[in-house]
């Protein structure tokens, strides 16, 4: 699981947690830590650094027109190529379909008439996500087996666009290739590609053949369908679905935990995930469990 918002005893992911371009402002402090003299220096040579670097990017979106998008290589620096091509994904052609057990945008594992609801924010490439999965993993699924709570997963793929590439988009259409088989099938993939993460600046996610090979890892997971499915980037419309939902959810990052719609710290103060007993107590004492 990924960020939520950046307090200490929350950490999480955010969508702003990767560093931007320097603006104005920036420029102003440093210019009055230099003193006016220099700091008219620089701003004029800021300003000419930035009408050329925007005459460059003009130049380059010419270009990326004319060779077409399956050529795009650099539209802008750091989150372009990430946007571009999951633009061009999520924008194809290819006809809308949920996989089976899906719940609209939400997967849900568990019993569905379970009292209470577990809601979890996550994206594949998130980082601390993975913390959190394997520090108090086992416990969340356990108290979904046990009827304590049913838990929906709402998934993000941010980080695609944060850090570049489609590892997320990638690896939740594979997710949601496995969901089309079974819940079971869809959380014993998701806890494989939380155990075989790749550092989230690699987009180590982004290769079909690579889910295939993680597939295989969850017995008679890798049928035709499924592998047609991943192929084929079967369920892209529906994750670009889903990733708008979580968009629009309000949730700022990832990993993000919400037990009948109150939030879980999950993390201490010093930025460590809670261990499964911790988890439990925490739970326990969400619900007035004595």
């Amino acid at each position: 699981m990924s960020n939520t918002r950046n307090t200490p005893s929350s950490r999480t992911r955010s969508r702003a947690d990767v560093p931007g371009p320097r603006n104005d402002n920036d420029r102003r402090n440093d210019n009055d830590r230099r003193g006016d003299s220099g700091g008219k220096k620089d701003a004029a040579r800021a300003r000419v650094a930035d009408a050329r670097a925007a005459e460059a990017l003009r130049q380059r979106r010419r270009k990326s027109l004319i060779i077409g998008s399956a050529a795009v290589a650099v539209i802008v620096a750091g989150t372009g190529i990430g946007i571009a091509v999951q633009n061009s994904r999520s924008t194809s052609n290819a006809p809308y379909v949920a996989p089976a057990n899906a719940d609209g945008t939400t997967i849900v594992y568990g019993n569905p008439n379970a009292k209470n609801t577990l809601q979890v924010y996550e994206d594949f490439r998130c980082p601390i996500c993975d913390e959190l999965e394997k520090s108090a993993g086992p416990a969340v699924q356990a108290l979904a087996d046990n009827g304590t709570y049913k838990i929906e997963y709402h998934m993000a793929t941010f980080l695609d666009g944060n850090l570049g590439g489609n590892g997320s988009a990638v690896a939740l259409n594979a997710a949601a290739a496995a969901l089309n088989e079974s819940t079971a099938k869809f959380k014993a993939f998701h806890d494989v590609l939380y155990a075989n993460q790749p550092a989230e600046t690699t987009d180590g996610f982004n290769s079909t053949a690579e889910m295939l090979k993680l597939a295989a890892k969850v017995p008679g997971l890798v049928t035709p369908a499924f592998t047609k499915a991943v192929q084929d980037n079967t369920y892209g419309p529906w994750v670009s679905k889903v990733s708008e939902a979580f968009n629009n959810s309000g949730v700022t990052g990832t990993p993000t935990l919400k037990l009948n719609g109150k939030q879980l710290t999950v993390f201490s103060n010093s930025g460590t995930p809670v261990t499964q007993a911790q988890y439990t107590a925490l739970i326990d004492s969400t619900l007035g469990v004595k």
